[in-house]
């Protein structure tokens, strides 16, 4: 098996649908959490923020166990499992996309949740909003909109080379569970370098192009704010 098999053509289009998978689950879950961390002021709420947070303290092994025991047979995951006939979800798809999630949750919810500190009350206050539903539809959701932007980049490329939790979780399952930046531990403990080479410099060049689309995007709000902040200078006196 070379690095361009069909094992890792399979690999590659598996780690690809779970990214894309837990993007997506990342957003609906993420912006609507940030969006109340960042208006809340309870105990609870820090409580729920601390909470997530836990997975970038966390080594991802232990993360992974946790998990797996909750996706396993005696925990929430097999109770889940059993209305359509399986005893868990650990070893499957579902699994490491669970633990995909709450490995990059923090991640996308911290930058989106400063982004909605950062816009503040005052443009709700002006506006007259008369519910936080739709405040944040037409003022705070437009304002942090490449704040999704980027975290969906993030939490996309952070999937992409994930590791350990997937381990721990899916038990590298050819087909199934086993995500690309698997085949770089098989290879370089079989001392295939070439092989090894080959499939993290791809990793390393999606890694560049996921930076410096973040620099971009970053460059794009800094340019924009700029021209805002010099549009009244601009304006002659009547």
């Amino acid at each position: 098996m070379d690095a361009f098999s069909p094992e890792i053509a399979q690999s590659v289009a598996l780690t690809i649908e779970l990214a894309s998978v837990t993007t997506v689950i990342l957003l609906v879950i993420g912006v609507p959490l940030a969006w109340w961390l960042a208006r809340s002021k309870t105990l609870l709420s820090e409580m729920v923020a601390t909470m997530m947070i836990l997975p970038l303290v966390l080594p991802p092994t232990a993360l992974g166990f946790c998990v797996l025991v909750l996706l396993g047979p005696n925990g929430p995951g097999g109770v889940l499992a059993s209305f359509w006939g399986e005893s868990t979800l650990a070893f499957t798809f579902a699994g490491i996309v669970v633990g995909s999630v709450l490995s990059a949750l923090p991640l996308v919810v911290q930058p989106i949740r400063n982004a909605f500190v950062a816009i503040g009350d005052r443009p709700l206050e002006t506006t007259g909003c008369v519910s936080s539903l739709y405040a944040f539809i037409t003022i705070s959701g437009p304002l942090a909109r490449l704040e999704f932007v980027k975290a969906a980049v993030v939490g996309f490329s952070h999937t992409i080379g994930t590791f350990g939790v997937v381990m721990m979780i899916g038990g590298n399952i050819p087909g199934r569970t086993k995500v690309l930046s698997a085949y770089v531990v098989d290879y370089v403990q079989a001392s295939r370098w070439r092989e090894a080479s080959v499939v993290a410099g791809g990793m390393v060049i999606f890694a560049f192009a996921a930076i410096f689309t973040l620099a971009l995007i970053d460059r794009h709000c800094a340019r924009k704010g700029h021209m805002s902040a010099s549009a009244p200078s601009r304006i002659e006196p009547s």
